[in-house]
């Protein structure tokens, strides 16, 4: 249970990052189309975790504008900005009456490895305690996704299979402020 609230969360942590309309002036480039290992490091007592995702340069976009209307309903900040060495993100998202306020640096190239350091402060929810929560993501190009796999997949530890186009139809489960 514990590992798919992280997971949860991380989706979150994931549609905060999503530009909230194409008025966005600044846009997070499309990965390499393939497979990427995303090894996710949180702090504490959570373990280390490595998924796949199988993405092509369609599925990526189609990530963003699918995502949007979800970061859209869920979160009043948004802001992404380009730095010298990559990009920087600030997001202010509700869901289930908890807060998230969040802060990522990203760095790298999207063609082979790029990683992504991430505070965030959560406030309220179930726990109702205030928590801080900082975490890592390592992505890296594998290449060529395998035999099996179809573009937006995603193989998470212990071999569930999902796919990121699904995740438009978790918005209905998302309660509107």
């Amino acid at each position: 249970m514990r590992r798919l609230l992280l997971v949860s969360c991380s989706a979150v942590g994931v549609f905060a990052l999503l530009p909230a309309s194409r008025a966005v002036a600044v846009e997070l480039p499309v990965r390499k189309a393939g497979l990427w290992e995303m090894k996710v490091l949180s702090g504490g007592s959570t373990p280390e975790m490595t998924m796949q995702q199988c993405t092509d340069e369609t599925t990526d976009k189609d990530m963003s504008t699918a995502m949007s209307p979800v970061a859209k309903d869920i979160c009043s900040k948004q802001d992404i900005q380009k730095t010298a060495t990559g990009y920087v993100t600030d997001s202010v998202c509700g869901v289930a009456g908890m807060t998230i306020k969040s802060h990522a640096e990203i760095t790298g190239d999207f063609n082979s490895a790029y990683t992504m350091k991430s505070t965030s402060h959560s406030e309220g929810g179930l726990a109702g305690a205030a928590r801080d929560n900082s975490t890592t993501i390592e992505a890296k190009w594998l290449g060529a996704c395998k035999a099996d796999q179809k573009a937006g997949d995603i193989m998470m530890p212990g071999g569930m299979k999902m796919n990121i186009k699904d995740m438009e139809k978790l918005k209905a489960l998302i309660p509107k402020k």
